[in-house]
């Protein structure tokens, strides 16, 4: 099973469609044309380690990606706060890992708008 997590916590997945998957490694500029259509993108994430999925879903969002888009896999609760800014919807895991990090440690990163460095400056500017 798996839990989806959400600025609101711990929940159940709602999703029926279809998903387009990519791996963390892909290069968007190979994925010319293929989004067309597309209303669900889940990146997987082999290792909580490796940072490129979440560059993947900022170059997507800044192209003009706008549909559903999830981080799938080996994403921690430290690292939800750069996921939602990096324009992930939610992110999938594991039923081990959400007994290992249950929501309240999720939950204590939802303020992720309110914790960004930019939403600082805008104040001070």
């Amino acid at each position: 099973m798996t839990v989806i997590v959400t600025d609101t916590g711990f929940g159940p997945d709602t999703h029926t469609g279809a998903w387009f998957d990519l791996a963390a490694n892909v290069d968007p500029e190979t994925l010319a044309g293929q989004l067309d259509g597309v209303t669900a993108v889940r990146i997987a994430f082999d290792s909580f380690a490796d940072g490129r999925g979440f560059t993947l879903a900022a170059r997507l969002r800044r192209a003009g990606y706008c549909g559903r888009l999830r981080a799938q896999g080996h994403v921690i609760a430290d690292q939800y706060a750069m996921a939602r800014r990096a324009g992930f919807d939610e992110v999938e895991i594991d039923d081990a890992l959400a007994a290992r990090q249950p929501a309240d440690q999720w939950l204590a990163r939802a303020d992720w708008q309110g914790h960004d460095y930019r939403a600082r400056y805008r104040k001070t500017a």
